[in-house]
């Protein structure tokens, strides 16, 4: 699932990044469960993964969340697991809907706890006139949401999450050259008669560091967060009732009175920072000690 805010609000964001960032995080995540917890649609609890770009492909101000989220959820009275339909998750219209209101409501709501700031061509914004009259327009305009396929298994979910939830603004891979006219670098256009097209852009140094440095986060903001059957404090029992009734018991982990034994027994280490359990990369044996330096004496 991708949930992308309009161009006008993408502006203000700028000035206001942690707020509407969090603000992006969480009505995401309350619309897509809102929507599924509804019996006509799915009637379940859900979980999701969201990830935040503030990118665009021309390194834009864009902000976006990408969701990962299960084909399926926990009934109301946990004692079943509804899955979804074949290649259908939910209604994006039905969210785009929701999505907007339950945005607009919370960014007036913050408006007026005095938490949004604004400088340059949207000061006249301090006003409330002027942000009621800025924000009208943003009620009637199309909010896009957008739902992929579903991943081709596990394999295709991580190698998703290894190489897109850690990237930057832009990769080494797109950069094409750096000389006196500026940086080089390939992009994609998505406007070109409705298909995507690759094209190089050049841009002065100054304003290549420029665009780059937009999507520097606040200090100490998360730009992957968990929800639902998912989120942190509940996730390894939601998931050990999941599997539960899913029938599927990973490696290692004990049923009933059987053990599945794991491949190889390794001691078990835990970051002390995030709680998971950590990988064994190398076993680096202890060298011997170096010696001191010997005596004067042994020079004369």
């Amino acid at each position: 699932m991708v949930f992308t805010l309009p161009a006008a609000i993408s502006s203000i964001a700028y000035y206001n990044k942690a707020v509407i960032y969090g603000m992006l995080f969480d009505i995401a995540a309350e619309t897509l469960r809102i929507i599924a917890a509804d019996p006509k649609h799915l009637g379940a609890q859900i979980g999701a993964t969201l990830v935040l770009h503030t990118w665009g492909s021309a390194l834009t101000h864009h902000p976006h969340v990408h969701g990962i989220v299960p084909g399926g959820g926990l009934s109301p009275d946990r004692n079943r697991w509804v899955a979804c339909k074949p290649g259908f998750f939910l209604p994006v219209r039905v969210l785009s809907r929701l999505f907007r209101r339950l945005f607009l409501e919370e960014l007036e709501a913050t408006y007026r706890r005095g938490q949004l700031r604004f400088f340059g061509e949207y000061a006249d914004l301090n006003h409330v006139s002027a942000f009621a009259e800025w924000l009208a327009p943003l009620r009637a305009c199309e909010w896009v949401v957008y739902a992929k396929r579903p991943f081709a298994g596990p394999k295709a979910v991580l190698a998703y999450l290894s190489r897109y939830t850690h990237r930057v603004a832009i990769s080494n891979q797109r950069l094409v050259v750096l000389d006196d006219r500026g940086v080089t670098f390939r992009w994609k256009d998505y406007r070109v008669n409705g298909r995507t097209r690759n094209k190089t852009m050049t841009l002065d140094a100054d304003e290549f560091a420029r665009r780059f440095l937009m999507h520097v986060l606040p200090g100490g903001f998360h730009r992957i967060r968990h929800y639902g059957l998912l989120a942190n404090p509940s996730r390894r029992g939601n998931l050990a009732k999941i599997r539960e009734l899913l029938g599927q018991v990973p490696t290692g982990i004990k049923l009933g009175a059987n053990i599945v034994a794991t491949a190889t027994v390794q001691p078990t280490f835990v970051c002390r920072h995030c709680g998971s359990p950590m990988l064994i990369i190398d076993i680096l044996q202890r060298s011997r000690p170096i010696r001191a330096p010997p005596p004067e004496r042994a020079y004369t």
